[in-house]
């Protein structure tokens, strides 16, 4: 009992110092004003039966077509939130290719869920191992956003054009039943819902079995934006056999407080709290020489507990960077920090 209530001190002391997550990116616009309204077209008034039999129509008409153009928008805006779509520049002459597989999952009860994996310029052809980024998407989110919004592919393309690497393999996996499902990429207290084994074990694996990777801690990356940049540390503190390089960005480092996925035990809450469970395994991090990499934005509610985090990992002595960039827990920060994630990454894993 005694140590129950000084685990569950211990969470209320880290969460009051350093602060709980923040809300995810605004999804959609602002709007104002209707199709119908927007089309000059009036409903009400006086007028004849006639004019009304006129009006309708045409009504009926601007609004379906003001609804199919709202609907492709926000469709748009859902993928590419607000920028152009990714698209390699001219001097690239041999691009990645991107696919989706099914990957049975045991850790899920047998559910097959999906997984995009990227494969690099020459893939094909080589005949070399390549190393992999594991990539965990937030919530709300799904794993095609690495391809479509932050242009991870097209990162890649342009770094193998110029030179600055022989390629990396992407791996985004579906980490939730529903875009708008959280599941914090965390082993639930609900049965058939142990999402860190999921990614850790099945998605591993199998993506091992399929593609020439190289096929150890040494070469894989495991990284996350938001949500899943708390994913990323917290799998990979549970998992340092697994993976030498974690990237957090924007992330957190203590779990949130959700009876569904945690239950109400304190002492599963600080297993799942990178912060808190780092000076466990802080001496096997330091053994394998586990690089972490993480970033926020200036003006994200998160920088405190982020820079709180990164200190910790110093004074355990964990080798790592931990920088602030301009902006806030946003598309547009995760972006512009694509590049040197993916250097970050095939600069310190092994290669094929």
């Amino acid at each position: 009992m005694q140590a129950g209530r000084s685990t569950g001190r211990a969470v209320r002391s880290f969460r009051g110092r350093w602060g709980s997550r923040p809300s995810g990116p605004t999804l959609l616009p602002q709007a104002g004003g209707g199709p119908a309204a927007a089309a000059g077209v009036h409903l009400r008034g006086p007028g004849r039966v006639t004019r009304w039999r006129v009006a309708l129509p045409v009504a009926a008409v601007v609004i379906a077509g003001g609804i199919l153009g709202t609907y492709r928008y926000l469709d748009n805006f859902w993928v590419y939130r607000g920028f152009s779509p990714p698209q390699d520049p001219a001097y690239v002459k041999t691009r990645g290719t991107t696919e989706t597989i099914l990957v049975a999952s045991p850790a899920l009860g047998g559910r097959r869920q999906q997984v995009v994996v990227y494969l690099p310029p020459g893939y094909q052809t080589s005949g070399r191992r390549y190393p992999v980024m594991y990539l965990l998407h937030g919530s709300p989110g799904k794993p095609w956003a690495f391809i479509d919004t932050v242009g991870m592919g097209v990162v890649v393309d342009s770094l193998v054009a110029r030179g600055r690497t022989k390629g990396v393999i992407l791996v985004a996996p579906y980490g939730s039943t529903g875009p708008f499902t959280d599941k914090e990429w965390a082993n639930g207290v609900r049965r058939n819902e142990a999402w860190e084994n999921f990614l850790a074990h099945d998605v591993v694996r199998a993506i091992d079995r399929r593609y020439r990777t190289v096929a150890s801690a040494a070469g894989r990356t495991i990284a996350g934006l938001s949500e899943g940049g708390y994913g990323a540390l917290n799998i990979g503190f549970h998992h340092p056999a697994e993976f030498s390089v974690i990237e957090s960005w924007s992330g957190y480092a203590i779990a949130d407080t959700i009876p569904s996925i945690f239950g109400r035990s304190a002492a599963r809450l600080v297993y799942n709290s990178p912060a808190l469970y780092l000076p466990k395994v802080a001496p096997e991090l330091r053994a394998r020489g586990t690089y972490v990499w993480l970033y926020s934005g200036s003006r994200d509610t998160l920088r405190l507990q982020n820079a709180l985090f990164a200190r910790e990992l110093t004074r355990y002595r964990i080798p790592h960077t931990f920088f602030v960039d301009r902006g806030g827990h946003t598309w547009k920060i995760w972006r512009s920090n694509a590049e040197r994630s993916v250097l970050t990454a095939v600069g310190r894993m092994a290669r094929g």
